[in-house]
């Protein structure tokens, strides 16, 4: 019996062929060094900066599924993969998962992995977000190494993460229950709002984003 419940593998983003990049690959390495038989849950549907690429019949490429395809090239049983296929961001990564995934089986011994330039933001939400119940859950996590990020993208990637750190602060601040992060996330978020929804434009898709 595993002494774990579930474990998190965070998307990481796809390559135009519809594979997941070399670090996100050592992110589900890592899972599977983890357990043997614990359910594995990939995360993330995508990003909102551009948009995922089709395959072959036209279907987008989720970073989940593309995710849940290599754990399968892996040989690891269908039955033991989970898909989160709602979120658009980290926070989305955390609350989704809560949701759906953690909360109804009753998981309370939970690991989540990421790779080391995105570990400390990622800690920070996945912390603040299942902490909104406190005393609920054994979270854990590992970070893995940056495997196949350009120096430069690693550099930009490392100051967003910097930034994007003092914001999301703020808001771990102000919101401090379950219902608030609600009410936020789909009056405010532009990752989950309606008018972020329709307000996407094709400019966002000129931005490049690893996460």
């Amino acid at each position: 019996m595993s002494s774990i419940d579930g474990i998190l593998v965070l998307g990481g983003g796809v390559q135009s062929d519809g594979t997941i990049h070399p670090w996100v690959e050592r992110r589900f390495d890592r899972a599977l060094e983890l357990s043997e038989d614990a359910p594995i849950v990939c995360l993330s549907a995508g990003t909102v900066h551009r948009p995922p690429p089709l395959n072959l019949e036209g279907f987008p490429v989720l970073e989940s599924v593309a995710g849940a395809e290599y754990l399968l090239s892996k040989g690891v049983p269908a039955s033991r993969i989970q898909v989160e296929a709602l979120s658009h961001d980290t926070i989305g990564n955390a609350y989704f998962t809560k949701l759906v995934h953690v909360d109804p089986p009753g998981w309370k011994r939970i690991v989540a992995i990421t790779s080391e330039f995105h570990m400390t933001r990622s800690r920070a939400i996945f912390e603040w977000v299942f902490g909104l119940e406190a005393g609920k859950y054994e979270l854990s996590f590992e970070a893995t190494e940056n495997v196949g990020v350009a120096p430069e993208l690693l550099s930009r990637r490392l100051e967003k993460e910097e930034a994007g750190l003092v914001l999301l602060r703020r808001h771990i601040e102000r919101i401090r229950d379950l219902p608030s992060l609600h009410r936020w996330m789909f009056s405010e978020h532009g990752a989950y709002t309606a008018q972020g929804w329709t307000n996407r434009r094709s400019s966002a898709r000129d931005v490049v984003e690893i996460y």
